[in-house]
């Protein structure tokens, strides 16, 4: 009889990531570390700047990098989000849940 691979939902990979401590915001993220988004709470955002963010490609699943802060109170913050690079502001990286890849 053969067996049947198991593919977790995406429950299960949110629920592992929150048990093993590696679910973060964006703004938290080290710089140059990768990671994919697991949720955004656009609840947090105005509307013009969740608009913003979705056109710039954030979505869950979507994987990005943090690549450099800016020079006055580390704002804005320069994203990878996929093959674009685009400068958000810290509080909009708050609303954004990733899980790090492994290095």
């Amino acid at each position: 009889m053969a067996q049947i691979a198991h593919f977790p939902t995406d429950d299960e990979i949110d629920n592992q990531s929150q048990m093993d401590g590696s679910l973060t915001s964006l703004d938290q993220l080290k710089l140059g570390a990768r990671a994919r988004i697991s949720a955004i709470d656009w609840s947090l955002l105005a509307e013009n700047d969740a608009s913003r963010l979705r056109h710039f490609g954030f979505d869950e699943g979507v994987a990005v990098q943090p690549l450099h802060l800016g020079p006055f109170g580390r704002d804005p913050l320069a994203v990878r989000v996929g093959r674009m690079t685009v400068a958000i502001r810290r509080s909009h990286a708050r609303a954004v849940s990733v899980i790090p890849e492994a290095a």
